[in-house]
């Protein structure tokens, strides 16, 4: 693995840590690149109380998935306003008001015109 990326996700993870509230229950989702798999990424994970996410591996599906929402993520909620003079707190509020508008109001035509929510729930039924 390169080792710039190595640092960079290593300083990415640290910085987060310092930011969050110490009493959140942080889940980090990643590809299976050799730096997210390697100890010290491992042992920073532990340190900070993360629980560590990834898709199966060989599974194009999964990544889709995840790809797709963090694309949506980046250009329904993160380009489109300034966070200049924001808060980490405020972002955290903003991201979390999304992530719970993407999930309950957000209709999807692959899942026939449903929410994920209503699309989970139908298919429970």
């Amino acid at each position: 693995h390169n080792i710039l990326d190595t640092l960079l996700v290593n300083t990415m993870l640290s910085v987060a840590a310092e930011r969050l509230p110490s009493n959140e229950k942080i889940i980090v989702h990643s590809d299976r690149g050799a730096h997210y798999r390697w100890p010290g990424w491992i042992g920073l994970m532990d340190k900070f109380g993360f629980t560590r996410s990834m898709s199966q591996k060989g599974s194009t599906p999964d990544n889709a998935q995840a790809e797709s929402f963090f694309g949506h993520l980046k250009t329904e909620f993160f380009y489109n306003r300034s966070w200049i003079g924001k808060s980490i707190d405020d972002f955290i509020q903003a991201l979390n008001e999304y992530i719970g508008w993407y999930n309950t109001k957000r209709r999807k035509k692959v899942l026939g015109g449903k929410s994920p929510q209503k699309y989970r729930q139908s298919k429970i039924a």
